[in-house]
């Protein structure tokens, strides 16, 4: 399970090198079709499904004995699927598979969930908990006043440089995103959207014409990108930084990925030195100590 159509769509994707060796047959379930298409989807046999909580409900709801066949369930970004928009869905998934179903939880920020949860650490992964996305460098820190009280005169400078792949530019609210892509549009910035409520298409095609590189930088809303990847993303801008350091983290996960390079900068208020002071600790903690280890002393 995965809590949007986009990252359903990358997972079944990725399944596909496996299908051709193992002869593994997989089926998409996810929002934004109709019902009529996600029943032609899965007819015949199949071992994977990829699906979103809700398009799995009505599944469940209009062939109860679809949930009694699955061993495993598997929660993708699990701290998003675990918080209270998407818990009741998924206690409710979780309560119709039979009792000896395998459960397994993946996400890279969540915390330990229980006693018997393990962490995996995977080389070269995206952002390993508690260090910050290997092979990102130091990001870039600028005072978001900028000139006259103003961020966007900053901002231009920065777009002025250029980098290999794109540009994600991340802000916290759908007015800030909105305002930020006009302000770009009549800079003469091309870009694209992608926010949690446009419609579906729309979110779609723009989401295509940025991974196509048709139109970078692109602005994006933070809580869309969740585990999405995007291979050509040389730069993330946080225009707008982000409240908790799970988000700083999938924003910044966007970039230097799979061993790749890539380029943070942070636009910072005093409002986020709660947020800098914690990301201090966290790049401290995973550098490893200079100093030279003390040595007992000869009698």
């Amino acid at each position: 399970m995965v809590p949007t159509r986009e990252l359903g769509e990358q997972v079944a994707k990725a399944f596909k090198p496996f299908t051709h060796t193992t002869r593994l047959r997989v089926r998409a379930l996810l929002g934004g079709t109709t019902m009529e298409v996600a029943k032609r989807s899965l007819q015949g046999a199949f071992e994977v499904l990829v699906a979103t909580p809700g398009r799995l409900i009505k599944m469940m709801d209009a062939d109860s004995s679809r949930s009694a066949m699955f061993r495993t369930l598997v929660l993708d970004e699990a701290d998003q699927m675990l918080d209270h928009g998407f818990l009741p869905d998924v206690r409710r998934i979780v309560k119709e598979c039979p009792a000896e179903r395998q459960l397994a939880m993946f996400s890279a920020t969540v915390p330990l969930l229980s006693r018997s949860s393990l962490r995996i650490s995977l080389p070269g992964g995206s952002h390993p908990q508690p260090r910050e996305p290997p092979g990102c460098p130091d990001p870039q820190h600028h005072p978001a006043n900028g000139r006259g009280g103003k961020r966007f005169p900053l901002l231009e400078q920065l777009l002025g440089k250029k980098v290999e792949g794109g540009t994600i530019l991340f802000t916290n609210t759908r007015e800030q995103c909105d305002k930020l892509a006009d302000e770009l549009v009549k800079a003469g910035w091309p870009c694209v959207i992608y926010r949690g409520d446009m419609d579906k298409t729309e979110r779609r095609r723009n989401l295509k014409m940025f991974r196509e590189g048709g139109s970078p930088p692109s602005d994006l809303y933070r809580s869309c990108l969740r585990g999405l990847d995007v291979e050509h993303v040389g730069r993330v801008i946080n225009y707008h930084m982000p409240q908790q350091m799970e988000n700083y983290l999938h924003r910044v996960g966007r970039t230097a990925r799979a061993g790749r390079s890539g380029l943070v900068v942070n636009f910072v208020t005093e409002r986020d030195v709660p947020l800098m002071r914690k990301l201090d600790d966290v790049r401290s903690s995973s550098k490893p100590s200079l100093a030279p280890k003390p040595t007992k002393a000869k009698r």
